[in-house]
């Protein structure tokens, strides 16, 4: 079974930790990753842009003027496109790009992120991340102690102080252990993970 060192906020070490093999220390399985970050980014768009073609323009109820003897190219409509405030032709419309990945795959896709990210090193867990008060230097501080950059946190419960210190800190993400996904776990560099949202995780990945 996987071990990992627990830290406390100064990088203090105050014991070990037993890590569930099928959540941290898997087969890296490169394929679901990128599948579940395709998905999550397709469902991202919002696909509602949009023109109005010919028969969303308003006006044009009538033919423009008599079908001969004008000198003109017949015409039967103003809405046209060929008419200045006619409708566009062939132009854009709304279109549902959500695409869908089984819950069995999530899963896994997850697992093989967290596995990727503890071979590398490049996961730490604190004993808890408890802020005295609301301070951006103070939150700043227990990454420098660390040595890191583009960070995610992920926490068990809802904690305002850590929240509102670190929402200024370029490249940084608190999340709730329930949100955890791919996308973010494979956008930053490292992750810092609290004690029991380890257990949290390992409880929903598991199965």
């Amino acid at each position: 079974m996987a071990t990992i060192d627990v830290f406390d906020i100064s990088k203090n070490k105050v014991g070990e930790m037993d890590l569930n093999d099928t959540v941290f220390n898997g087969e890296v399985k490169g394929y679901l990753i990128h599948e579940a970050i395709k998905v999550q980014l397709a469902n991202r768009r919002a696909g509602t842009v949009s023109v109005k073609n010919r028969s969303n323009v308003s006006g044009g109820g009538r033919k423009p003027y008599r079908q001969k003897g004008t000198g003109q190219a017949r015409q039967g409509c103003i809405r046209a496109p060929h008419f200045v405030g006619g409708g566009a032709a062939f132009g854009p419309r709304p279109k549902v790009y959500s695409l869908s990945m089984n819950k069995k795959a999530r899963k896994a896709a997850v697992r093989s992120a967290l596995s990727m990210l503890y071979k590398e090193n490049k996961l730490s867990v604190l004993d808890s991340f408890t802020l005295p008060s609301i301070s951006t230097k103070g939150f700043v501080t227990v990454l420098k102690a660390f040595d890191l950059a583009k960070t995610l946190v992920v926490v068990d419960e809802p904690n305002s102080n850590l929240e509102l210190s670190a929402r200024n800190v370029k490249d940084v993400k608190v999340l709730k252990a329930e949100h955890l996904n791919v996308f973010d776990i494979v956008k930053y560099n490292n992750i810092i993970v609290t004690q029991s949202a380890v257990r949290t995780i390992e409880g929903v990945l598991q199965s």
